[in-house]
């Protein structure tokens, strides 16, 4: 049986620990998907159709994962759709574990035969979250060596056209 994992997030931005993660959970897995999902909680930089487009361009180097945009839809529902038995999450804190275990948890009473799969960040990306990027660039600081080249490249245009 081929196995497939779901990888969801709101990506947003991508940063260099999430394709840490993936390209070592690519490894694992038969097939990856990266799941870019809204974080009602969260205010967006770009919108889903930028993400999607950014990602797999990012992503573009590992031949087995692919990219999902989905808005509408729990992850449990979604995975069950794709056939996923398995969702990947990364943990880069004891803070995040037990977010992370949470959410676990309640998937499992959600849909029992999805498995959690959680891959500890690797130290040097282990301080990075979307969130604090987007918190620093607020205030124009440097961010480019936490994200992937061609997210960077975005952001500052996206944030020079904002400003013009």
């Amino acid at each position: 049986m081929k196995k497939i994992a779901l990888f969801p997030g709101s990506f947003d931005p991508l940063t260099s620990g999430h394709v840490d993660l993936i390209e070592r959970g690519a490894t694992l897995f038969d097939e990856l998907i990266v799941g870019v999902f809204t974080n009602t909680n969260k205010k967006s930089f770009f919108t889903s159709e930028e993400k999607v487009h950014l990602i797999e361009e990012a992503l573009a180097h590992i031949p087995n994962v692919k990219i999902l945009a989905q808005e509408t839809e729990l992850t449990v529902t979604i995975a069950k759709k794709l056939g996923a038995q398995f969702l990947l999450r990364g943990i880069r804190s004891v803070k995040d574990y037990e977010y992370e275990r949470d959410i676990m948890e309640m998937n499992h009473h959600l849909e029992p035969s999805l498995e959690t799969v959680f891959l500890l960040a690797d130290a040097k990306h282990s301080f990075i979250s979307s969130s604090l990027l987007k918190e620093i660039l607020t205030f124009n600081g440097d961010v480019a060596e936490y994200l992937p080249q061609n997210i960077y490249d975005a952001i500052v245009k996206k944030r020079d056209t904002n400003e013009s």
